[in-house]
């Protein structure tokens, strides 16, 4: 749908989604409303439904008046992907947040999408038991933002993706049909998957309104190991050892020199007065290896004998804790501080660890930036942040040559997608790097939003 399609008076949008969801749930006046602006964009009303049936009758609507909708959850990801054309309607999940079902002997949970993860860990850890999904800001991330992005974090390395712990979703396509993917129990599914099409689909082939999970036991306890090298080298010769090893620890994380000056010491909390310091850091000369392992007593001492004098400190409770959630927050730490700096994420294979490193370096020195880096260094996901050398942004050029020089670097099959970046450079290159599944992407948009109206734009190759 072409963005010269004018947008409605803002009363009137205001007035129909309000015949719908109710005036107390309908958000209109001007200044509040830049509080909901998507890459800038400031939407002409917010409307937060408060069912399914609800969310259909906006989006079929949308569909009669040509409406672009923009899906949200806790808005930690709305700067992932292309600048949306134009947004009339930003979509929020915040009442659809309601246990639908818990059945802690089954192992399985559904809850609405509106859903914060924190919320969710609070529930399922009175029963002992756990959602093995860390995202950035629980607080603020939901459940289906989570879903519609693909999010994950160190518990990956231990656990598997978001894809591996979703049995069932129900969502609303673009033209306003309520329908579903797999179900409530664990079991395998015929014919074509829509709940796996829906996870990471950043809201452009319908709206995530509830989802099904398994769960897993909480481990009692845990504690993390932090081991220190002089290169990168060294401690990818760790990581292997410790994946050939009988070990099999819940998180093992890679931080670079420069990562610990957003994170803090690796064991003590960060201070308080750097929160918000804006100058390029001094980097560190040390990089980090970070293992996660659960069990009793003997089982952690066993971890504690195998990894050997490589383990520099350990931590556990509540420090433990702590640090873990400052990991998940690297991207948004580093953008705290350096808010011209540019999140991207870059997966490949374990192997592609190094070499993808040494790209990132290359084109971080070679165009105005600092390379800080984070990630899953035993299944390959990395989140790499361009730090500005000075106050001053570098030029969109600067942007768009770091990013053309990373990707061109990268060994063959290894993806970098731009999850955040100032919105003057992310017109100047794109964001997506041509990944082939953003094609198959469009297509079926074709038959789930035929129209358009869900996050048009975002999807740009």
């Amino acid at each position: 749908m072409s963005g010269s399609v004018k947008s409605e008076p803002v009363a009137a949008i205001a007035t129909d989604l309000a015949a719908i969801a109710g005036d107390a749930n309908v958000l209109a006046d001007a200044p509040r409303l830049e509080a909901f602006a998507v890459d800038g964009i400031v939407p002409a009303s917010v409307v937060s439904p408060g069912s399914a049936e609800e969310v259909a009758a906006i989006l079929r609507l949308a569909n009669e008046r040509r409406w672009m909708v923009a899906p949200a959850g806790g808005f930690t990801q709305q700067s992932v992907g292309a600048t949306p054309e134009r947004v009339d309607v930003v979509l929020r999940t915040d009442r659809l947040a309601k246990v639908i079902h818990y059945d802690p002997a089954d192992l399985t949970l559904g809850v609405g999408a509106g859903m914060t993860l924190a919320e969710l860990d609070a529930l399922l850890a009175a029963r002992g038991q756990m959602l093995p999904i860390d995202p950035a800001q629980p607080h603020r991330a939901t459940v289906g933002g989570v879903l519609a992005t693909g999010t994950s974090g160190p518990l990956r390395h231990g656990y598997g993706s978001v894809r591996d712990y979703c049995i069932g979703i129900q969502f609303v396509t673009g033209d306003g049909l309520v329908a579903k993917g797999g179900g409530r129990v664990v079991k395998n599914v015929a014919g074509y998957d829509l709940m796996k099409l829906m996870i990471a689909s950043h809201g452009t082939l319908g709206v995530i309104v509830s989802a099904n999970f398994k769960v897993v036991p909480r481990p009692r306890q845990t504690r993390t190991f932090a081991a220190e090298f002089p290169s990168i080298a060294d401690a990818l010769r760790f990581r292997d050892f410790v994946l050939r090893s009988p070990l099999t620890p819940m998180c093992l994380e890679l931080l670079s020199p420069l990562a610990h000056e957003f994170l803090g010491d690796p064991i003590q909390p960060r201070h308080p007065e750097d929160h918000h310091t804006e100058a390029a850091p001094a980097p560190h000369q040390h990089w980090t290896v970070l293992l996660r392992a659960a069990g009793s007593d003997a089982v952690l001492a066993r971890y504690r004998r195998e990894l050997g004098s490589a383990v520099t400190r350990e931590v556990e409770g509540s420090e433990e804790a702590l640090l873990w959630q400052r990991v998940c927050d690297f991207a948004v730490l580093v953008i705290e501080r350096h808010h011209n700096a540019m999140i991207v994420n870059i997966g490949g294979a374990i192997q592609d660890v190094e070499p993808s490193f040494a790209a990132f370096e290359r084109a971080a020195l070679d165009d105005s930036f600092l390379p800080a880096i984070v990630g899953r260094c035993g299944v390959g996901a990395l989140v790499a942040a361009f730090v500005p050398l000075a106050v001053d942004p570098p030029s969109a050029v600067k942007y768009a040559a770091a990013m053309s020089s990373l990707r061109g670097g990268l060994p063959h099959g290894v993806s970098a997608i731009v999850q955040r970046c100032p919105l003057e450079a992310k017109r100047h290159f794109d964001v997506w790097g041509g990944d082939a599944v953003i094609g198959a992407m469009h297509r079926v948009r074709s038959a789930m939003d035929p129209r358009g109206v869900l996050n048009e734009g975002r999807f740009v190759v």
